[in-house]
């Protein structure tokens, strides 16, 4: 898997809701009543909703707040009409950003989108001003316990993996085509490895290396207040964030 490891934004997600699992729940809540209302309860028959289950197993959500979220999205009790929204711009000196959304409020979470890009130093531009440059992959990282890449190699690619990378010496990233990614997952999961994350992301086809210290401050800041907002999902770009010594 060429380019810049994606295992550093994984991360950087990871470690920026360690210290407020409230709003990771939030999140992963939404969706998750989203999938419900659109493909039913049961992960038996919704895959994407097995794969949200996993997801928020991972991220340390407890299994009632999961049994919770799947009932009440699925009776009566969750009036809330969640809309999905996607938003494009530049950051500093040109980095390209996506931000999903899921909003009762496209009003509210608009304004607020706008105001993080206006105030560190980007804009907000128009629909598939910069969603060409990425494309859409399932990503599975795993846990590397010093495991051998032949078998590696061999047992992702039975379960429908079109490439990996032992680059990072801690993790395997592994990808797929989105719709392999549930048994891509599950598959692996069966043969032991410990998978840390497993979801689709949009991955850059290129990447942009900011030099002056003020830019990468305010991508900095721009990245954790989207983050920071209950409204957005997932923020990508094609920053190439500066690995940690």
């Amino acid at each position: 898997m060429s380019g810049h490891s994606k295992w550093n934004n994984i991360k950087r997600k990871k470690e920026a809701t360690d210290a407020a699992k409230g709003k990771i729940f939030t999140k992963i809540g939404r969706e998750i009543t989203v999938c419900v209302k659109e493909g039913g309860p049961d992960p038996n028959t919704n895959s994407k909703l097995r794969d949200l289950i996993a997801k928020a197993k991972s991220n340390n959500v407890p299994n009632d707040n999961i049994d919770r979220v799947i009932k009440k999205a699925a009776g009566e009790g969750d009036k809330n009409n969640y809309e999905t929204i996607v938003y494009e711009g530049y950051g500093p000196n040109g980095v390209a950003v996506i931000v999903e959304c899921l909003t009762d409020n496209k009003n509210r979470t608009a304004g607020d989108v706008r105001h993080y890009f206006d105030k560190f130093g980007g804009n907000l531009g128009t629909p598939g001003c910069v969603s060409f440059m990425f494309s859409e992959k399932g990503m599975v990282v795993l846990e590397n316990t010093g495991l051998d890449e032949d078998q590696v190699m061999e047992d992702c690619f039975e379960f429908d993996a079109d490439d990996f990378s032992m680059e990072d010496e801690d993790v395997i990233e592994v990808s797929c085509a989105p719709s392999a990614l549930s048994g891509l997952r599950e598959g692996l999961t069966a043969k032991g490895y410990n998978v840390l994350s497993a979801e689709v992301m949009q991955i850059p086809a290129t990447y942009t290396t900011l030099e002056d210290e003020d830019a990468i401050k305010k991508m900095n800041l721009l990245l954790e207040q989207l983050e920071d907002n209950d409204d957005v999902q997932n923020v990508y770009h094609n920053w190439s964030m500066p690995e940690e010594e």
